[in-house]
């Protein structure tokens, strides 16, 4: 009702270029010279929420891509409250590569615009950022978008994938597609959505998903893994008979649909049977703790962890309650609500409940 992003969104385009004149377009014509167009790169968006109540769902985001484009409202001043949390929250995740868009310069004047690009060109100086590309433009007027187009593609180069190693999927989303009144023999299996993070799947690879769901036996919660086969492939909306990383995509599954619906498996991991990561209900982290609460109004002292504080706990696209047992720095225990499917050296996002809301306050590397 609000109009802000709850869950991840997806979107896919080209980058093209012309052959005549250069010029960085989406579209096969050129708008500058009409000139025909290349296609040089094909690009998956993940759009994170902005709104600070949604933080989970941001680092979720994060934790599937390979740059990221932080938007800054030309007719605000800068830096808003979680503009800071955001590019922080980038930083911990391991994020680089990042382009600013500073939005909305139809609606400022050019001295307005100029300001606040000082201001951001000072924000940045504080943090690792500070030769990170400011792009003005106008999403609305479609002013500048090329300019974007050629940032993406020379500031965000698609990295080295790892296609040799057993084959390994965070999910973001999953879903079920069949609508109310379908005749069971046309039920489509439930949908993974997501990116591969190394190696490759293909049609009729037998599956296995962590940390699967969740069983009452004998009054105790107990999850069980996953296994079914993939039934379908889909890249960009486009059946593929073999996936591997470097994009969003999706996965048609012979799981009852029920299991998946409203994005119940999402932060799972998809993997071969026998070749996941390891299961933790209880983990120990070497913690690494910020200096002070970014994203608040009034930004306070990070107090050390407390024994049996709550705190929200991000790995990979997964999202997890933890409790501290132990606050030594350097073996932080803390016993989950929701099991992780993690690697030792994993680095783990701590936020930690700060007046009614979760609070980015550091990072801890899963020992």
């Amino acid at each position: 009702k609000k109009g802000i992003t709850i869950r991840l969104g997806y979107a896919d385009f080209t980058i093209s270029s012309c052959e005549t004149c250069g010029f960085y377009t989406t579209k096969e014509k050129c708008v500058k010279c009409n000139g025909k167009t290349v296609s040089l790169r094909k690009i998956s968006l993940v759009d994170a929420p902005g709104h600070e109540s949604l933080m989970a769902t941001m680092l979720s985001g994060a934790a599937i891509v390979d740059g990221a484009l932080l938007l800054v409202a030309a007719n605000e001043k800068c830096p808003q409250p979680q503009t800071k949390e955001h590019l922080m929250a980038l930083q911990i995740s391991g994020i680089k590569k990042v382009i600013i868009i500073q939005n909305k310069i139809d609606l400022v004047s050019r001295e307005e615009a100029l300001e606040n690009h000082a201001q951001i060109k000072a924000f940045l100086a504080q943090t690792n950022y500070k030769d990170t590309p400011i792009i003005p433009l106008s999403a609305r007027a479609n002013v500048n978008i090329e300019a974007l187009l050629r940032g993406i593609q020379e500031f965000i180069p698609t990295p080295k994938r790892e296609v040799q190693k057993n084959p390994l999927m965070l999910v973001a989303r999953s879903f079920d597609v069949n609508k109310p009144g379908v005749k069971p023999a046309q039920l489509v299996g439930g949908i993974l959505g997501g990116t591969i993070k190394q190696g490759k799947f293909k049609v009729g690879d037998t599956i296995e998903i962590l940390p699967g769901y969740v069983v009452e036996e004998k009054n105790k919660k107990v999850w069980k893994a996953l296994k079914t086969t993939i039934t379908q492939i889909f890249s960009g909306g486009v059946p593929v008979q073999e996936i591997s990383p470097g994009g969003s995509m999706a996965i048609a599954t012979g799981l009852d649909p029920a299991i998946v619906k409203a994005d119940s498996l999402t932060g799972s991991l998809v993997g071969l049977p026998g070749h996941l990561p390891q299961l933790y209900s209880q983990i120990a982290l070497d913690t690494h703790l910020l200096e002070r609460v970014v994203g608040a109004k009034e930004e306070s002292e990070v107090k050390p962890l407390a024994k049996n504080e709550t705190l929200m706990l991000n790995v990979n696209s997964a999202a997890t309650v933890g409790v501290v047992v132990d606050p030594s720095k350097k073996n932080t225990t803390c016993i989950l609500k929701k099991p992780i499917c993690a690697n030792v050296g994993d680095r783990i996002t701590i936020s930690r409940r700060v007046g009614d809301r979760f609070r980015l306050i550091g990072y801890g590397i899963l020992k």
